[in-house]
Parts: structure tokens; sequence; C-alpha cells
């Protein structure tokens, strides 16, 4: 494990990273079509990707497996039901980038996604006291 006191924006930066390479690079035109129809698998497919890109956080933090699961598990499950809300509210209203609602939903999505990987790094840091 690096510094204690440096591997929490160690974590960060490496969710930081995973997300841009999970949400732009390896996101296909199918999951952003579909990611807002409930239980379809091209949304599973993207949250899957997501959870899997987060594995090499553990080489900053250790974990014992059970919990390493645990912890790509619930991130699985809301970052799926974080894109499925945004995709469903947006096509229910009908909102389009050239809506100022679209990109308000967006910034919402995109901060919610935040917040998960610093609940993420705060169970790191509190399972590795």
């Amino acid at each position: 494990m690096i510094d204690p006191t440096l591997a929490p924006i160690a974590a960060l930066a490496v969710f930081q990273l995973k997300h841009v390479i999970c949400d732009y690079f390896l996101q296909t035109t199918n999951q952003i079509l579909n990611k807002g129809l409930y239980g379809h698998p091209a949304g599973l497919i993207h949250a899957g990707v997501h959870a899997v890109g987060s594995a090499p956080v553990f080489l900053i933090y250790p974990t014992i497996w059970p919990i390493a699961l645990l912890i790509l598990a619930l991130e699985f499950v809301a970052h799926y039901h974080i894109d499925w809300l945004k995709n469903d509210i947006s096509a229910r209203y009908g909102w389009e980038p050239k809506d100022k609602q679209y990109w308000w939903a967006m910034g919402l999505d995109q901060l919610a996604h935040q917040a998960t990987y610093l609940a993420m790094t705060l169970a790191l840091v509190l399972v590795n006291r």
C-alpha cells in the first residue's frame, strides 16, 4: 500500500481515469441507446465494465476478496441505476442535447457517479484502518 496520506487521492485518481475510459471510450452506441430500458443487457454490460474497471484500486487498498466483491457489486448496482434514471427521465420528458434540462440531468448523473467514487474510497479507507 502507498503512503496512507496519499492513498485516498490515488484511489480517486484511479476512479476518475476508469470513469473516463469506461464512460467515454469503451461505451458502445448500443449501450448509449439502451441504458434507459430497465433490465436491458446493454445497460447491465456497461455497469459491469465499470465495476471490473474499478478493480485496480485494490492495488492501492489491498482488501480481502469478499469485501472487494461487495464494493464492486454495490458500484455495479449504483452505476446501473444512476444511468438508467438519467436516461429514463430524459426520455420521458423528451430532453435532447439542445435542451438545458438534458445537460442538468447529465451533470447530476456525473455528480452521482463521483459521489459513488467518494463513498467507495471512504469504504476502502475505513476497511483498511
